[in-house]
């Protein structure tokens, strides 16, 4: 009979992964300097995760912020005006401005590798919008109209953090972000 995994090391370990690709992003990354850069061994990192593809899957969706939190108590346009804020920071300050530079980078390696990069990517631009989307429903919208609006947030945050990667510049960002959330919270029902 197999071992049980131990959750406490393999938390340990994502968070380890999730914080190297922070710093080293995505690209080319093999799992034996990854698992010499983290103090472990490649077997051990199949040992928890299953495959090079599984283990950048969690790893991204760990890393990610929590859009259900975020926007699950969403009722009216305050409240989406207050999450939408809440994303914005939490994509843009901190630890979670690495992580974007990872989906940026996610994003463009599935432009050119689907094959490899297909299925982490859609799972990327997907993952938030569904809980927006649910928000918008709450407030009246029709449900494509809201996947619709939920995909314009989304989007416009990702190319605004994408402008301020590129150009440091954080108080026209911040300005942007901020008329978005406006023009986005307006459209509600």
């Amino acid at each position: 009979m197999p071992r049980p995994v131990n959750l406490e090391k393999r938390a340990q370990l994502l968070g380890q992964v999730a914080s190297y690709m922070r710093h080293h992003g995505l690209a080319q990354v093999s799992l034996s300097p990854l698992a010499e850069a983290i103090g472990t061994s490649k077997r051990m990192l199949l040992y928890y995760f299953g495959s090079r593809q599984n283990l950048f899957a969690q790893a991204l969706q760990a890393s990610r912020p929590d859009v259900n939190t975020l926007f699950d108590g969403v009722h009216d346009s305050a409240g989406l005006r207050a999450a939408a804020r809440g994303l914005w920071e939490a994509i843009t300050v901190g630890e979670q401005s690495g992580d974007m530079r990872v989906r940026l980078q996610l994003l463009t390696l599935a432009v050119n590798d689907a094959e490899q990069y297909g299925s982490l990517a859609a799972d990327a631009v997907e993952a938030p919008i569904g809980p927006i989307a649910a928000a918008y429903v709450r407030l009246g919208h029709p449900p494509e109209e809201a996947r619709a609006a939920a995909t314009l947030l989304v989007s416009g945050f990702r190319g605004l953090c994408q402008d301020r990667l590129v150009s440091d510049d954080v108080a026209r960002t911040d300005a942007a972000a901020e008329l978005l959330i406006r023009h986005a919270s307006a459209a509600t029902c």
